[in-house]
């Protein structure tokens, strides 16, 4: 049965169990130790899991099946427990001073965890749906943890009804697709996967489970709860969703475009081009008039989405490893980005871009850290957002030569990163030229935020002069999928 495989998983399961238990006899004045115990035992996970990563070996299977264990989980599960341990870091800060249940916050960001590493194991539908719904469960609860806050209880309900639709197409297309082919597993799929390519019930079924991913990531056209979400949800949770959420999206979709059924992703990359160009578009163009960062952020992560579709529409391991490491750049900017919003709303009340009118004199560090975020968002070298965006529209224009419609997205994705210049970089304008702050006292910065916020902001560098590293392990995490 190979139960070792989800050694990390069971600890995970087994530490939000023990916080609940610790939580009966812990004082409340001392529960934020829970918090940070719970963030070093997954930082501690990450580093296994990169060791893990780094010996390589065969793929190794467990539950019949059910449950793999390849370079591609092992990439994604580490992404995952370091996203989690930074966002366990930024929430210590915020519900000590926020609410009132603090260690069950922290409790349902590992369950939220637990569920994103399943789906990067996913190799049956099963599993694949129990890790969705795991995952979108849990955001349920995050998303309205303020229940005294009517703005976030409305981002609560609308984030419930949207995600039940997007569950119910999934589960639905997993039935079809079952119907048509006499079987939920992967490895069984792909071995079928010219026949079933061009089975109508089977792609409808498919069409159906893509929609419900595209949720997850945020995609044209189940992209409408993202800025209403991220802008009424707390700054960690918004943080984890924008990160880890969109990730476990991703992860299945590599998998099943790229490792399962890469025959009908060859016949949908039509499709798929225009859900990528569409997305970046519709993104791009409805940030410019925001003036709540959390609020533009979340239009940004659409067409961040849709960029990362067109490393998946390329159906190659080029574009594959580009959606990897696009993700590894992506988390330490959004997780900057959120670290940085996080005290500021906590000291100033506000997400609004004229709010950070001189932050860079009310804090260098925070201003710093945000511009940043802005700059690697935007694609300006030698961040890691530049190499991010170059490597997925190096894949696309290789894939050129096979359709012409590849040079239009390119031009379409081109512009895209052209119009996100404006309202990338007008906040920056706000931070420090946008007058002089109406309170010019100094803004204290936690002493664990501001650890964080520095080791991302190293990321974000060390990442774009160094991403040989980062791009080997890509290529090596994907080596295994079939195209």
């Amino acid at each position: 049965m190979n139960l070792e495989l989800l050694g990390p998983e069971i600890m995970l399961v087994g530490m939000a169990l023990a916080l609940l238990l610790m939580d009966c006899v812990v004082p409340a004045e001392r529960r934020r130790l829970l918090g940070l115990g719970a963030s070093a035992v997954t930082f501690a996970l990450f580093l296994y899991m990169v060791s893990a990563a780094t010996r390589g070996g065969e793929p190794r299977q467990a539950f019949g099946g059910m449950f793999v264990q390849d370079g591609l989980s092992v990439f994604f599960k580490a992404l995952f427990l370091l996203a989690g341990s930074v966002v366990l870091a930024l929430a210590v800060d915020w519900v000590e001073k926020t609410v009132t249940a603090v260690t069950e916050y922290f409790v349902l960001i590992l369950l939220a965890l637990v569920g994103m590493m399943l789906a990067a194991s996913a190799n049956h539908f099963a599993v694949l749906y129990v890790a969705l719904e795991l995952v979108t469960v849990t955001f349920y609860i995050l998303t309205s943890y303020q229940r005294s806050r009517a703005p976030t209880l409305e981002a609560g309900v609308k984030y419930l009804i949207l995600g039940a639709l997007s569950s119910a197409f999934t589960v639905y297309g997993i039935a079809l697709c079952f119907g048509a082919s006499g079987t939920m597993s992967f490895a069984t799929l792909a071995g079928r996967s010219a026949e079933l390519a061009g089975d109508p019930l089977f792609q409808l079924g498919m069409l159906m489970v893509l929609g419900g991913l595209a949720f997850k990531v945020s995609l044209f056209p189940f992209q409408v709860w993202a800025p209403d979400v991220y802008e009424a949800s707390p700054a960690p949770t918004t943080a984890f969703l924008a990160i880890g959420s969109k990730a476990a999206g991703v992860v299945l979709l590599v998998r099943l475009l790229g490792g399962v059924l890469p025959d009908l992703a060859l016949k949908w990359e039509p499709l798929l081009m225009v859900v990528a160009g569409v997305s970046i578009l519709y993104g791009s163009l409805c940030a410019i008039p925001q003036r709540s960062l959390k609020r533009l952020l979340g239009y940004s992560s659409i067409a961040n989405g849709g960029f990362l579709m067109i490393g998946l529409a390329a159906v190659s391991k080029t574009g594959s490893a580009a959606v990897l490491f696009y993700l590894a750049g992506y988390l330490f900017t959004v997780l900057a980005a959120f670290l940085v919003i996080s005290v500021v709303v906590q000291q100033l009340g506000t997400d609004d871009i004229a709010a950070l009118s001189g932050l860079h004199q009310r804090s260098p560090l925070l201003a710093a850290g945000l511009l940043l975020a802005m700059v690697s968002l935007a694609g300006v070298p030698p961040l890691a957002g530049f190499f991010g965006k170059f490597l997925v529209l190096k894949a696309l224009l290789e894939q050129g030569a096979s359709m012409s419609a590849w040079y239009v997205l390119g031009l379409v994705a081109v512009l895209g990163v052209v119009i996100s210049f404006w309202y990338y970089f007008g906040v920056v304008r706000a931070l420090y030229w946008g007058g002089a702050a109406s309170d010019a006292s100094p803004l204290r910065v936690p002493r664990l935020a501001g650890v964080s916020l520095t080791a991302c902001m190293a990321g974000i560098v060390l990442l774009g002069v160094f991403p040989a590293s980062v791009w080997d392990a890509a290529l090596a995490a994907v080596r295994d999928l079939r195209f």
